[in-house]
């Protein structure tokens, strides 16, 4: 198992946000953190990511308790993060704002390099000497992904991706998380759009409230009508 997380609690001041949730992450999976604004998806990938460390608790991360570490720490171990707010640098080139995440890869496989992210993301290489602020919603979701992946992780947290993105990007965000799948990335995906969601996971945790209410495979969660209605409104 790449990634355990197991019975965390996770306060912001005397607010208490996430009650004893566990999950899972496979190598090569696409796992979906589903759940309305406000369950507590964002502060589930925080707390792995050690951004809001759990009050107790642990998460394990290639065997290695992580619980609590530094986000530099966390990434410097191979894992990614894609915040929903983006946060690029504005006043940067599209190739600078790459240049900043870019890291060896701790092996050879699967590296990426300026010219596999521009493969992967044609646009930007026609945009790679524009100011990242000049640059569209949807571009700078492009520009804060394909810099995570310059950092050559092994795992890819993406919180909230498709938020407020036109049709037509959230369809090449499915094509991009497809194709990195095929290519061997895991991804732990934070959703709120269900139907994007079920297309592209292997499997989903709902979380409500802080808790999880329900974890299952993506085929068995579509059959379950009274789940989604339950939780996700659909």
């Amino acid at each position: 198992m790449l990634l355990q997380v197991k019975g965390i609690n996770t306060y912001y001041g005397l607010s208490h946000i996430l009650f004893d949730v566990s999950l899972e992450v496979d190598r090569g999976e696409v796992v979906v953190l589903l759940g309305r604004n406000g369950a507590g998806k964002t502060t589930t990938m925080r707390s792995i990511m050690g951004l809001t460390a759990p009050k107790n608790g642990t998460v394990t991360y290639h065997d290695q308790d992580i619980t609590g570490l530094s986000p530099y720490k966390v990434a410097r171990l191979g894992m990614g993060f894609v915040p929903e707010d983006r946060r690029i640098f504005p006043d940067l080139t599209v190739r600078a704002n790459l240049e900043v995440g870019l890291k060896k890869s701790r092996n050879n496989d699967n590296k990426w390099t300026f010219e596999r992210v521009f493969d992967l993301f044609p646009r930007l290489k026609e945009l790679s000497r524009r100011r990242g602020g000049t640059l569209s919603g949807g571009e700078q979701q492009m520009l804060t992904i394909a810099r995570t992946l310059m950092g050559n992780p092994d795992l890819l947290l993406l919180d909230e991706p498709s938020e407020g993105l036109a049709p037509i990007i959230v369809k090449s965000l499915g094509e991009f998380i497809d194709r990195i799948k095929q290519e061997g990335m895991t991804v732990l995906l934070s959703e709120q759009n269900v139907k994007f969601s079920l297309k592209h996971s292997d499997r989903a945790y709902i979380v409500d409230s802080g808790h999880i209410k329900y974890q299952g495979s993506i085929k068995d969660l579509e059959k379950d009508e009274d789940v989604k209605k339950r939780y996700l409104a659909v």
